[in-house]
């Protein structure tokens, strides 16, 4: 039983940094795989970032290796992507999603994998 509420997303200009944070409610916190998905107007939704229950094991999509990195603190309950070096097709909703009952080294990266979803954040990158 986890509710996720993400924050931090804005307009910046290319070239800029955001961090986003997903704060997630749960007991169980720790034991769940977490994910980053984004999705643009007229696109799919697609995997961004994800990770498995203490951040030993990450998983990046391409466009974003190197820019983007994810981490937890399970102490806190939260889940963050710093998002580095934004380009205008950084531009999209981008949400955090939870996983119960995860592998303790399994991230996943199929949107239909998990059972909890946040509200979204909007991220607006300028030319």
């Amino acid at each position: 039983q986890v509710q996720l509420v993400e924050s931090g997303g804005g307009l910046v200009q290319a070239g800029d940094s955001l961090r986003l944070s997903c704060a997630a409610s749960g007991r169980t916190f720790s034991r769940h795989a977490m994910g980053w998905f984004r999705q643009a107007p007229g696109k799919e939704r697609e995997v961004v970032a994800a990770t498995n229950w203490n951040g030993g094991s990450t998983f990046y999509t391409e466009s974003v290796q190197g820019r983007f990195t994810i981490s937890r603190d399970n102490a806190k309950n939260t889940v963050y992507l710093q998002m580095n070096s934004l380009k205008p097709e950084d531009t999209a909703v981008y949400y955090c999603a939870a996983k119960a009952g995860a592998g303790s080294g399994s991230y996943y990266r199929n949107s239909r994998s998990y059972d909890y979803w946040g509200q979204g954040t909007q991220v607006t990158v300028s030319s």
